[in-house]
């Protein structure tokens, strides 16, 4: 049951539906929101999914009422909250209608949760209520653990999203982007990807691209998402005369990131933890992506992004709001294409060993008390 799931996208909306994905198909059903679109995505699925009539699903009465229906109806005997705020509250409705075992996930989002008065006791509630609360980092863990009793602290799991190496790997299309975009396969590029929000630190990229220049004249910048921080990211980049440097390529399907990832020679999002500490970045998916095409990554410090990186080895860790020190990290990528491959590579080997989705899956199925999946097919 989940918020969070195309045809809205997101990282927590990749990790959700991905992880549904790992599912025999017979195995899982998945209650989520109405959408734009969805009528036609869900088509495509191998599974079913039910959609409430709500655009935002809240944990109601008649949600309650509607989501206990649709578990009777399709034989399900278990649960996993795609994001454990709110609707985990929904779990002792669900325990009663006979769930065997109630898992909750929890991303960044989560930590808002934890800091605040009355969400913070929320919180608590559903650590208690459910058999395993997880968390994508282990900064997430220590932040959402002290909202939590000390029973729902002992229920914390690890479950980050993982990576499909055999898709996001090194030549697979970004060529093809380069091509689209007038890039040479010479040009220096950086890329950027996420929506646009001042937390993913577009702004700050920006702001270090004349210093980039100074050193790196013929770089460019790819920036990949949509937003609502896209005009102002675009009246900047007027501003200092960048529009020949800095490109806006729009949003796209998750299914289509690879070759952009592919077409960079470093990945940067400089995420930074902005709202007094409210609204941090929990890990970042697009890190492990981009490192599995066998990039070298630039990661703000914030949160639990930092575990996204082996700073100094498969990229680095910068502060997210001096353009200088990001400037200086990317000088020394561009610079250095032999270094810049290297990390690639070993950020690649990094993500093969520990966040492949495969591993993810085993996981859940753990929490979860299935079998394995060849013993459940």
């Amino acid at each position: 049951m989940t918020n969070d799931f195309p045809t809205r996208q997101g990282g927590i909306e990749a990790f959700v539906a991905a992880l549904s994905d790992l599912f025999p198909p017979g195995e899982v059903v998945v209650y989520t929101a109405s959408m734009p679109g969805d009528a036609a995505y869900d088509a495509e699925l191998p599974y079913p999914v039910v959609r409430d009539r709500a655009a935002t699903l809240l944990p109601t009465r008649r949600v309650r009422r509607d989501v206990v229906s649709a578990f009777r109806e399709h034989g399900c005997d278990r649960v996993l909250f795609g994001a454990s705020a709110p609707l985990g509250l929904l779990a002792p409705a669900l325990r009663a209608a006979g769930a065997e075992r109630v898992v909750a996930l929890t991303h960044g989002h989560e930590v808002w949760w934890a800091r605040m008065p009355v969400t913070r006791r929320l919180l608590r509630r559903i650590g208690d209520d459910v058999d395993d609360l997880t968390y994508i980092s282990a900064w997430c863990r220590d932040q959402i653990g002290h909202a939590l009793s000390p029973a729902g602290r002992a229920k914390q799991r690890r479950l980050a999203p993982g990576v499909d190496s055999a898709r996001f790997r090194p030549g697979c299309g970004g060529a093809e982007v380069r091509e689209r975009f007038g890039l040479t396969p010479t040009t220096p590029l950086v890329v950027t990807a996420s929506r646009l929000v001042e937390r993913k630190g577009q702004d700050v990229l920006v702001e270090a691209w004349p210093l980039v220049r100074d050193v790196v004249p013929d770089a460019r910048l790819l920036v990949v998402g949509d937003g609502p921080h896209r005009a102002t990211l675009e009246h900047r980049v007027r501003a200092l005369g960048l529009q020949d440097a800095v490109t806006f390529a729009g949003a796209h399907p998750w299914k289509d990131m690879p070759p952009f990832f592919d077409a960079a020679d470093v990945f940067a999002m400089p995420s930074r933890t902005r709202l007094r500490g409210l609204e941090p970045e929990g890990l970042g998916i697009v890190f492990l992506e981009a490192a599995s095409c066998g990039k070298p990554v630039v990661v703000g410090r914030s949160g639990g992004a930092p575990d996204a990186v082996d700073d100094g080895v498969t990229g680095f860790v910068v502060d997210p709001t001096d353009p200088a020190e990001i400037a200086a990290r990317l000088c020394d990528l561009l610079t250095d294409p032999e270094r810049a491959r290297a990390m690639g590579a070993l950020g690649r080997e990094r993500v093969a060993r520990d966040w492949q989705w495969e591993q993810v899956g085993a996981t859940c199925r753990t929490y979860l008390g299935l079998q394995p999946v060849a013993d459940a097919v």
